[in-house]
């Protein structure tokens, strides 16, 4: 029996040439990094255990990314942990506000994360950098702290289902709809603890930024990791950044599935998922007068630079509602530096959105867009749990940045045929 992209790269961060899923492994960890709100608890218990030294100060990396730029006194002490830490053991990959993206984005921008690597991050979404054919999955901040220590990772290997997208997709239909659709399929449960290997001729032709999406929702269905094996989009995507060589693995035509799941996209039209939860995902069309108080276009979801194009392509003749605010979030400084060369932030402003620097701020509620009581948001965020971007009784809505985009206009949720 052949073995999938997942275990093959688990298999040679062992030093195997075979690997199973259910047995337990120690691999090496091609980079292990936190966040803000994670690394400092990892560097606590990294302290705790009477660490001296990392297991290589250029494979590890500290990101600024979820109260930045410093939101409050809490959020500028946790920033000061990174920052001393950084300079204590010599971490080179450690970046102040304004040089500093969304961890997810950014990483694999700045090129330390390429094919064939094992990765591993103190967040969940760890698992968006899978597109590019690495087995990346969330850890706690006590396995980062061990990561740190020894380089390794205890965990156990997972088992794989193949998800393959066929046909053509309607028009304003993204990847965002199609991870929707799948995480409305299979339910939040769907994929505890399993890779989601997405394949098929509709993900060959989805550009990178497309397939980032995807895998960045795989955590949402309740997986360990979601992964695309790398083509020839990837390795052009790839050339331009990687700091290291790289290795690409595919799977075998024998390898076992514990399940293969195949969709027709032609079926699928735009889709929102409806709080409080990722699954509850219905076609947009279905929706109706659920007017709207605020829209959010980026995160380490949809803060691509293409996912502002599609949304600076539908705000470019029109007004934002005049009871709607409008928050865009470039994902790294420079997608953020791209869209001002394109004039995509012009369009933004002069339709009266604002425009923020590079942080995952009203996703988890933490600043830059928070929900008050009664309020409802469409936004192009993973996650619409209760209370997720503020007031407990606020009401989050998932969508493209089309749907987004073509809400903001009309004031409720809306197809963006509606305004094309």
């Amino acid at each position: 029996m052949g073995m999938t992209i997942a275990e093959k790269i688990l298999a040679a961060h062992c030093g195997n040439d075979k690997i199973e899923p259910g047995v337990f492994i120690e691999p090496q960890v091609d980079l292990a990094f936190g966040n803000d709100i994670t690394a400092p608890l990892a560097i606590k218990k990294f302290k705790e255990w009477g660490a001296t030294r990392v297991f290589d100060p250029e494979r590890i990396a500290l990101v600024q990314d979820h109260f930045t730029p410093n939101k409050d006194i809490r959020s500028a002490q946790q920033c000061q942990v990174l920052r001393d830490f950084s300079r204590e053991y010599g971490i080179t990959n450690f970046w102040e506000v304004g040089r500093v993206g969304i961890e997810h984005v950014f990483l694999p921008e700045q090129g330390l994360v390429v094919p064939g690597d094992l990765v591993v991050g103190a967040d969940s979404h760890t698992c968006t950098a899978g597109a590019l054919g690495v087995f990346a999955c969330g850890v706690g901040s006590t396995d980062l702290a061990a990561a740190m220590i020894t380089g390794q990772l205890w965990m156990k290997v997972p088992h794989t289902i193949k998800f393959i997208y066929r046909g053509k997709m309607q028009k304003w239909v993204t990847a965002k709809d199609l991870i929707l659709y799948t995480i409305g399929d299979i339910g939040v449960d769907g994929a505890t603890y399993a890779v989601m290997e997405f394949s098929g001729e509709v993900i060959s032709q989805l550009s990178m930024a497309g397939r980032f999406t995807m895998c960045n929702m795989a955590v949402e269905a309740g997986a360990k990791a979601g992964i695309v094996e790398p083509d020839e989009n990837t390795l052009d995507w790839v050339k331009m950044r990687a700091r290291r060589k790289w290795k690409l693995y595919r799977s075998d035509s024998n390898a076992r599935y514990s399940e293969i799941k195949v969709y027709r996209v032609d079926e699928i039209e735009p889709q929102i998922a409806l709080p409080p939860l990722p699954s509850n995902v219905v076609p947009v069309s279905q929706i109706e007068g659920i007017n709207i108080d605020q829209v959010v276009i980026g995160s380490c979801t949809n803060g691509h630079l293409e996912d502002l194009r599609l949304a600076a392509q539908l705000f470019q003749h029109r007004k934002i509602h005049s009871g709607v605010r409008v928050i865009i979030i470039p994902a790294t400084p420079h997608i953020y530096y791209q869209a001002l060369k394109e004039g995509l932030l012009e369009v933004f402003v002069s339709k009266g959105a604002v425009v923020s620097p590079a942080t995952c701020g009203p996703c988890l509620g933490g600043h830059m867009g928070v929900l008050g009581e009664g309020e409802k948001a469409v936004s192009t965020t993973n996650r619409n749990f209760t209370g997720r971007m503020g007031h407990q009784k606020s009401e989050v809505y998932l969508a493209s940045p089309a749907v987004a985009a073509a809400s903001a206009i009309k004031g409720r949720i809306a197809h963006p045929r509606e305004i094309s």
